[in-house]
C-alpha cells in the first residue's frame, strides 16, 4: 500500500487532507481513483489506513479507516553522525540509512574530510536535496517518519552533541577484532533500551584521525571493530545499522 505523509494540523477526526507534490502524484502518476486505500503518516510514527474519498485540484481527502504506531521503526532513534564524502556518496548514505531506520542523519566536518561547505547558500541547498532525498527514501521503505538531515557540524559539536544520548558508538579500525573483540562489539549494539538514543560517528574517506578517535573515547565514545576488513564511509555505516536493526528486533 502506497505511503505518504501530512502534517498533524491536516489530520481530522475522521479526514486525512493530503496538499503539494503529493496530490499530483496521487492523482497523475499513480492515478490512483477515489475508494483505493493508501497510509498517510503524521511524521511522528503515526500511521493511519485510509481510503481516498475525494480528489480535487490542490488536494486529496481521504477517511480514516483505522491508525496504529508504525511497525516500520526501531524502538530506539539511531543518530548517525556521518563524516562529509566527495562527490554524491552522501546521498546514497542517506538513502540507504534511512531504509535502514535511521532516526537523524549529521554531516561532520572531521580533518580529513575533502568537500568543504564554507558558502552557506551552496549549503543550504544540498541541505534541502539531502532532506528530499531522505523523504524519498522513508515513502518508499514504509517508514513512519521522515528522519531529518542536519545542518553540517564541526566534529567537536557532533562530540558534545552526542554526549547528551545514552549510547555512543564509533567504529575504527584499530579497535580489538579479534573473536573476543568481535564478541565484545556484538554486545555493545546488542539490546539496545527502548526508547534511548544511539549515536553512531561514521568517518569520511581514509577514516578517523587517531586525536579523534581519542577525543571520542573521552567523550564517552566506545570504540567497536566492524572486523578485520577496512570498509569504505559508505559501506561501514550500513553495515553498523543493518547488524543493529537486525539483533535488536
Amino acid at each position: 500500500m502506497y505511503h505518504f505523509y501530512t502534517d498533524k494540523a491536516n489530520i481530522g477526526d475522521k479526514t486525512i487532507t493530503i496538499f503539494g507534490d503529493d496530490v499530483n502524484h496521487i492523482k497523475n502518476v499513480l492515478r490512483m481513483k477515489e475508494g483505493e486505500e493508501i497510509i498517510i503518516c503524521d511524521s511522528e510514527g503515526t500511521d493511519y489506513h485510509t481510503k481516498i474519498v475525494s480528489l480535487g485540484r490542490d488536494e486529496v481527502i481521504a477517511e480514516i479507516l483505522g491508525s496504529g504506531i508504525s511497525e516500520a521503526e526501531l524502538p530506539f532513534r539511531v543518530h548517525l553522525f556521518q563524516g562529509l564524502p566527495k562527490k554524491d556518496k552522501m546521498e546514497m548514505i542517506i538513502q540507504k540509512a534511512v531504509e535502514l531506520g535511521v532516526y537523524e542523519i549529521i554531516p561532520v566536518m572531521t580533518k580529513r574530510v575533502i568537500v568543504k561547505l564554507d558558502d552557506k547558500a551552496k549549503e543550504q541547498r544540498k541541505t534541502e536535496r539531502w532532506q528530499a532525498i531522505s523523504e524519498s527514501a522513508a515513502k518508499q521503505s514504509g517508514r513512519g517518519i521522515i528522519p531529518k538531515v542536519g545542518s553540517c557540524m564541526s566534529f567537536k559539536d557532533a562530540l558534545k552533541l552526542a554526549s547528551e544520548m545514552e549510547n555512543v558508538i564509533i567504529p575504527y579500525e584499530n579497535a580489538d577484532s579479534s573473536r573476543e573483540g568481535m564478541k565484545l562489539s556484538l554486545d555493545k549494539v546488542s539490546n539496545i533500551p527502548a526508547g534511548s538514543d544511539v549515536a553512531v560517528f561514521i568517518g569520511p574517506e581514509g577514516g578517523f584521525e587517531p586525536s579523534e578517535v581519542e577525543e571520542a573515547i573521552g567523550s564517552g565514545a566506545v570504540p567497536i571493530s566492524l572486523g578485520k576488513r577496512i570498509l569504505r564511509t559508505e559501506t561501514a555505516g550500513m553495515m553498523l545499522l543493518s547488524v543493529i536493526g537486525f539483533v535488536n528486533m
